[in-house]
């Protein structure tokens, strides 16, 4: 963490050209930034040299005598490549025939350490005739000695420009000025994601955006290992740190140097210039300790006693207050938190070990201890404003890899990532309607979306006037509606937005989700699908719930009064009224059912471990089919119900609430509910589950016949509705269908099947489903026989035999690899 003082930020153009595929120039560029909220200040030509080697060329010394007036000159001709030779009076002792040297020919400017210049003339030196100047490293800037001319290799090419040897290092340096909101830009692949959002916006052409691979990362050995505690869990919510052993702490590669040296920063030493390059790139600040000087090989961020003294990596000693974050050993302080570096925490060039430090630490107490030493550097600057929380290990993996790569050394130890309370991503509603109303023109949802998806914002859920979003953790300033609709108004261009010449005003409303709607559209698919609603107490018996894991006795809420045994607690299920309605309506000779019912069941958490309050509510929708399908009658033969008939009723409400029942994971349970059934879960929430009642539980009802309940979780379902559906046009190229035959074992399930058949072509399977499902006679213990048939698709053209053959092909050899499956 060094002590640069930050008021601009500066990108260098190729730098920012490493994560974005754009050919534009750079103040088309800067007028770009400038109308995306990142206002330019200056666009400047960066030249490693002074002048850029302009006019400086390779040339050959061809002849070299004495000056006949001066003993301390050389009168020579030089070959520059040209047609004649250059007459050229030179005073370095060490001037020769043959050498080869930088010529600087007439007409070239030439620049002095203290910014003076002079240009080379035609002139006469003690009567001979010199046009052009031999020269010495530091009269171009490449080097300090003037001991004498520079000589080169005998290889070199006569007649090159000495900017193409010495490659010479040029570019556009643009400087921004950063607003206090925008964390966001502080770093080149953020400028560059907004350059993205805009071209994505404005321009038809194929723009990319890319983070640099960090897929190499590799443990190499666990040799060094530092561990890492958390005291001051609000200070610092999260520490992420690992090892390097063996490197070599030396000069920055060329490359790396003309980065750094382009923005204003001045190299220190391969490993420091690394960490501020991937500060610069990303945004994220890192610390690189010497791991052999960590006392106790533990690393415990905390505060200090009030008025501790600290000696700081600029030997100022200062009194450390009660309220300032110390990243320190087993012993004592190395580091203010997010600050600034100890005297004895940074790497120099006796060091062989690293500990490589990322972190996200409180913005208010970073900003507190900064202005309390007066230290503003490139790391507060950044944690005052906001860093990324969920970017650590990515900067670290980042970081590591380049230490390898430049100084050498091996990963010795496992990443070490305290992270106590995860921060998570804010979730946002967008409403078109408001988009309209404060923006004063109505802008195409489509656009909107591209708009928000190219700033990495998250689309969770999309209806018909509004977007539920997800808000990236590093941007801190979106927060509110209106921050979304602002980050929509600069990407669309404040310049694109009309003068209006009238003032419209409306009222705003949020309207929620329209659960009784929503309600009745169920209850008419149900109704009309030959179902009852039933209606039962929530008022139960306690005794239900003896002995029961799904629903456990502890968790049933007890009336303190009861009016009788049958009545003495609220409900956890609407299983039991129902089964109870069952045997009454069997009982009355009624045994072909088919009954749905609403209601609230009641959960007790004296822990408050999984519900805030002591007392949960839960909305539910349960479903019950037993008996016949449909009335036997002279032509409708007899058919039983079955655990296929309530699965279709259970994804027919999931579909018509417009849940994607192939996004949506299905897994087999078994407990003492069911005794075979399906759980639907989507985002880790369960839907629903449904399946066979388990028989020991109908005896207590005194039940004879199969009964299939649902279990729909109505609150859960409600507050994961999925977008309003997109409808797009039926493809007019034809589907396939093509079926298998698969002898598997008895425990693999045809959610594996599935998922493997996704897995193995995700292009051109459209659907996979199952037609029959077979054990018995001629089939091996242990086995099963699925009937699955796959429906097959591509929507730029008809399939051929060839196509369909090979996606087959493909997919019966990963049934018979993975899932040991015999085709049949």
């Amino acid at each position: 963490m060094n002590n640069l003082k930050i008021e601009k930020m500066k990108i260098s153009y190729k730098w920012l050209k490493e994560y974005i595929n754009i050919d534009i120039e750079p103040n088309k560029l800067a007028e770009i930034l400038t109308n995306t909220g990142l206002e330019v200040a200056s666009v400047e030509k960066y030249e490693a040299i002074k002048g850029g080697l302009a006019g400086l060329v390779i040339g050959e010394v061809k002849t070299c005598v004495k000056h006949s007036n001066a003993d301390s000159l050389s009168v020579t001709t030089v070959n520059v490549g040209k047609e004649r030779l250059l007459p050229i009076v030179c005073g370095a002792p060490n001037v020769a025939e043959g050498q080869k040297v930088v010529v600087a020919t007439v007409g070239t400017t030439l620049y002095d350490d203290d910014g003076g210049s002079f240009k080379i003339k035609k002139s006469k030196i003690r009567g001979e005739v010199s046009e052009g100047m031999i020269c010495a490293e530091d009269e171009i800037g490449i080097g300090g000695l003037h001991e004498g001319i520079m000589v080169l290799p005998a290889d070199v090419q006569i007649g090159m420009p000495a900017s193409k040897y010495f490659e010479a290092y040029e570019d556009t340096v643009i400087e921004i000025d950063i607003t206090p909101n925008r964390a966001d830009g502080v770093s080149h692949y953020g400028v560059a994601r907004d350059i993205y959002a805009y071209l994505k916006t404005h321009s038809n052409e194929n723009i990319e955006i890319k983070k640099p691979n960090i897929n190499n990362f590799n443990i190499d050995n666990k040799n060094k290992n530092i561990d890492v505690v958390i005291e001051n869990e609000e200070a610092c919510p999260r520490y992420s740190g690992v090892t390097i052993s063996g490197v070599t702490v030396k000069t920055s590669p060329k490359w790396l140097q003309n980065r750094l040296q382009a923005i204003g920063l001045s190299p220190i030493n391969n490993v420091v210039d690394i960490t501020n390059y991937v500060l610069f790139e990303m945004g994220h600040p890192l610390h690189a300790f010497d791991a052999d000087k960590i006392k106790g090989d533990k690393v415990v961020v905390k505060t200090l006693d009030n008025e501790t003294n600290f000696k700081t990596l600029d030997e100022s000693e200062i009194k450390l207050s009660d309220k300032d974050l110390m990243i320190c050993n087993t012993e004592e302080g190395m580091c203010i938190g997010g600050v600034f570096g100890g005297l004895d925490s940074g790497v120099t060039e006796a060091t062989t070990s690293v500990f490589l430090e990322c972190a996200y630490f409180n913005p208010v107490f970073i900003r507190k201890t900064a202005k309390r030493h007066a230290y503003n550097t490139d790391a507060s600057y950044r944690f005052e404003r906001g860093v990324d929380p969920n970017n650590t290990i990515w900067s670290l993996k980042r970081t590591a890899n380049l230490i390898k790569k430049i100084a050498g050394g091996e990963i010795s130890s496992d990443i070490k990532d305290v992270y106590p309370q995860k921060i998570e991503a804010d979730k946002v509603t967008l409403r078109f309607s408001q988009v309209e109303r404060l923006i004063g023109i109505k802008i195409e949802k489509e656009k909107i979306k591209t708009i928000l998806q190219s700033l990495d914002i998250g689309i969770i859920e999309e209806q018909d006037d509004k977007l539920i979003l997800k808000i990236p953790t590093y941007r801190v300033d979106v927060k509110r509606e209106a921050d979304l609709i602002e980050e929509i108004l600069r990407i669309y261009g404040y310049n694109n937005i009309p003068i209006p010449t009238q003032v419209n005003s409306t009222l705003s409303y949020s309207p929620d989700v329209d659960e009784n709607k929503l309600r009745n559209i169920i209850s008419n698919l149900l109704t009309a699908n030959g179902f009852n609603e039933a209606m039962s107490n929530s008022l139960t018996k306690a005794k239900y719930y003896k002995g029961m894991e799904l629903y456990p006795e502890n968790k049933t809420v007890r009336i303190l009064n009861p009016l009788s045994i049958d009545l003495d607690a609220m409900r956890q299920t609407l299983l039991f009224g129902g089964l109870e309605a069952i045997i009454r309506n069997i009982n009355y000779k009624n045994t072909d059912l088919k009954l749905y019912e609403y209601g609230f069941c009641y959960i007790l958490n004296e822990n408050k471990s999984e519900f805030k309050e002591k007392y949960a509510e839960k909305h539910k929708l349960a479903l019950f089919i037993t008996g016949n399908k449909n009335r036997v009658n002279w032509n409708s033969p007899e058919a039983k119900s079955d655990f296929y008939y309530l699965k279709s009723y259970s994804e027919n409400i999931l579909k018509t609430l417009n849940f994607d029942i192939k996004n949506i994971k299905v897994k087999e349970i078994e407990n003492k509910i069911f005794s075979y059934g399906l759980e639907y879960v989507s985002q880790n929430k369960t839907l629903l589950n449904f399946g066979a009642v388990n028989q020991k539980i109908l005896n207590k009802f005194d039940i004879e016949q199969e009964v299939y309940y649902a279990n729909i979780e109505w609150t859960t379902i409600l507050s994961s509705l999925p977008k309003f559906p997109q409808f797009k046009t039926i493809s007019k190229f034809q589907e396939v269908k093509r079926d298998l035959a698969l002898l598997i074992d008895e425990n693999v399930s045809f959610k594996q099947i599935k998922d493997l058949a996704f897995k193995t072509d995700k292009k051109l399977i459209k659907d996979v489903s199952i037609f029959d499902v077979y054990k018995g006679k001629g089939i091996e213990e242990g086995k099963k026989s699925y009937a699955v048939n796959f429906v097959l698709l591509d929507e730029k053209k008809n399939l051929n035999e060839k196509a369909i053959n090979k996606t087959m092909n493909k997919l019966m050899s990963n049934y018979k690899r993975q899932l040991n499956a015999q085709i049949r």
